[in-house]
């Protein structure tokens, strides 16, 4: 198609890498993790590949190609809010949001302020405390305290730019799980998950004049709208359904993260 076309979208053609898989989800230990923070069943990865170079300042034209692109739309999986059931995007998508999302942290070191502030004890215990809510969540414990009340004297020890990054964002949503979520008393399955994950979505590369490793992905978090509403990640809007777009400039891949909040798999 000449460009100027009617129908023309910057060239951005996809195509689906069914043969990516993702270790980090399927690992048993993983799945075991998701089941008891009731995630599992409704997280998926999914990797595409695309055949132009990717330009961070036209994220929006490359998001709605995605959307309308033929290889995409029969093989782009969501779950369904009335059956439960995993689906396609069986609607045509006419808006798109994509938000920038942070991605510079090479180490798990990030999170070693939590031992600092007594937020979790030096043997890896969360440490307790009164029950309250900050709805939906429950909150039992002085890590959820940090992830929720704005309110907590301990919630500055993550700055808001901090919060942002998409290390934190995977952390998070891992402690909050999904529906009928059991905490953890214990961080390391929480860090050790977020760090797993977050190396099998996101690239690096050693910079060939500082020899420093350095991350090369492009984080988005991706809504999608339909002459309804919001059909994508959901029909619904909820802090933990969401699809994070992970795109590898180099590798020309795009990574998709997604998470539907809901009851996960139990046995």
């Amino acid at each position: 198609m000449a460009a100027g076309e009617p129908g023309d979208l910057g060239g951005y053609y996809f195509r689906f890498l069914p043969q990516k898989t993702f270790q980090s989800l399927s690992a048993p230990e993983t799945a075991s993790r998701l089941r008891q923070w009731s995630m599992l069943g409704r997280i998926k990865a999914q990797a595409f590949g695309f055949d132009q170079t990717f330009q961070a300042y036209r994220k929006d034209d490359f998001v709605m190609a995605f959307f309308k692109d033929p290889n995409v739309i029969p093989n782009l999986k969501l779950l369904s809010d009335s059956s439960g059931q995993w689906i396609t995007l069986g609607t045509e998508v006419k808006k798109i949001e994509a938000i920038n999302v942070p991605c510079t942290q090479l180490s798990m070191s990030f999170f070693n302020r939590l031992y600092d502030e007594d937020i979790v004890r030096d043997n890896g215990h969360i440490v307790k405390c009164l029950d309250s809510f900050c709805d939906p969540f429950l909150i039992s414990d002085e890590l959820r305290k940090v992830l929720l009340m704005e309110d907590s004297e301990k919630y500055e020890v993550f700055s808001q730019p901090d919060r942002e990054e998409f290390l934190f964002c995977l952390f998070k949503h891992l402690c909050l799980g999904g529906a009928l979520c059991q905490y953890e008393d214990v961080l390391n399955p929480y860090l050790e998950t977020t760090k797993l994950i977050y190396k099998d979505l996101v690239s690096v590369r050693k910079n060939p004049q500082t020899k420093k490793i350095q991350i090369t992905s492009f984080v988005f978090k991706v809504t999608a709208y339909d002459s309804a509403g919001m059909c994508y990640p959901s029909t619904k809007n909820h802090e933990q359904t969401f699809s994070y777009f992970i795109v590898d400039p180099i590798r020309r891949h795009v990574h998709v993260l997604y998470h539907c909040y809901g009851v996960g798999e139990m046995s």
